[in-house]
């Protein structure tokens, strides 16, 4: 059964699609946005969040994406828990497929985001947001003066070992190998820190802790099988993060990483669909970039949809 026909429909509930919500809704847009998760995104799994501009001595990442639902609905934007399953952008108006519905829409933005690379190693989700994070920017400054630990050996891992080392009394870098991945002059500075130590040949087996958070990993040699304990209050995982785009089949272009192709206004290869947030190979994974691309993807809709009535 066919939907009536939005202006918009943004697919993604996390601070872009939320951003470009308000933005199109307010510019008297019929505006549908589409989540089939919690809405709020990555940024639900923050305790604190202390670089948005705005919120003297932090804000909860819950509380944080509820005040931006209210405004946003405030404008009357629509909202629908819904799993996309087939899309097709070949139209004028494109076609989203809601399971047995179909909604169509005059324009849309693609704001699914990207979630990142989760271990699955025991204790590992009990204590995420309690000890285990999964960025070093918006979660180290709560680390001042305790031992922290780093998993990954590219240059993500060794920018945050880096960054880390500011707060914490000392930093572990983790890595499977012998060697990092990290560009050299990276693998300089990092050798060059005295915080920082390089434990090679090791993986993350276990993550222990308790209420109060996490205390130690378990690690394991790559090389004989030996087992360490490592006590550490903080763990944060840097193996690299999955854009959510395989639902959209081939209907854009897509890097080779999985990222939505599109330019710096967020249009996409197919006219009319547009791009925002991290789900963008070019996106500094930060809430206040997302919040960026997510009013630019709208204010460059409304210029499409007024040369394309």
């Amino acid at each position: 059964m066919t939907q009536s026909v939005y202006d918009v429909v943004i697919i993604g509930g996390g601070p872009a699609g939320l951003t470009a919500g308000l933005y199109c809704s307010r510019a008297r847009l019929k505006t549908l946005l589409i989540e089939k998760m919690i809405i709020g995104g990555q940024v639900l799994t923050t305790t604190d969040v202390e670089n948005y501009p705005g919120f003297p001595g932090g804000i909860s990442g819950p509380e944080l994406m509820e005040r931006f639902q209210k405004h946003c609905f405030e404008f009357g934007l629509e909202q629908r828990d819904a799993d996309v399953t087939g899309l097709d952008f070949s139209g004028k108006l494109k076609r989203i497929q809601l399971g047995d519905s179909i909604v169509e829409a005059r324009a849309v933005i693609i704001a699914t985001g990207a979630q990142p690379r989760k271990l699955g190693v025991p204790g590992e989700v009990e204590l995420t947001g309690r000890g285990v994070s999964y960025c070093a920017t918006c979660d180290g400054a709560f680390f001042r003066n305790v031992p922290v630990t780093i998993n990954g050996g590219g240059d993500t891992a060794a920018e945050e070992a880096m960054f880390l080392s500011r707060f914490a009394s000392k930093v572990y870098l983790v890595h499977r190998r012998d060697q990092l991945r990290a560009t050299s002059v990276l693998q300089e500075r990092i050798k060059a820190n005295e915080k920082i130590e390089i434990i090679w040949n090791h993986v993350v087996t276990e993550c222990l802790g308790d209420n109060s958070g996490l205390k130690k990993l378990r690690l394991k040699s790559t090389v004989d099988g030996s087992e360490r304990l490592l006590e550490t209050e903080g763990l944060f995982v840097a193996i690299g993060v999955t854009p959510k785009t395989a639902f959209l089949g081939d209907t854009l272009e897509l890097d080779k990483e999985g990222y939505i192709v599109a330019d710096r206004h967020g249009q996409t290869s197919v006219p009319g669909v547009f791009a925002a947030g991290d789900v963008c190979g070019d996106s500094l994974k930060q809430i206040s970039t997302a919040v960026g691309s997510g009013a630019t993807a709208a204010w460059m809709i409304e210029k499409y949809l007024a040369d394309n009535p």
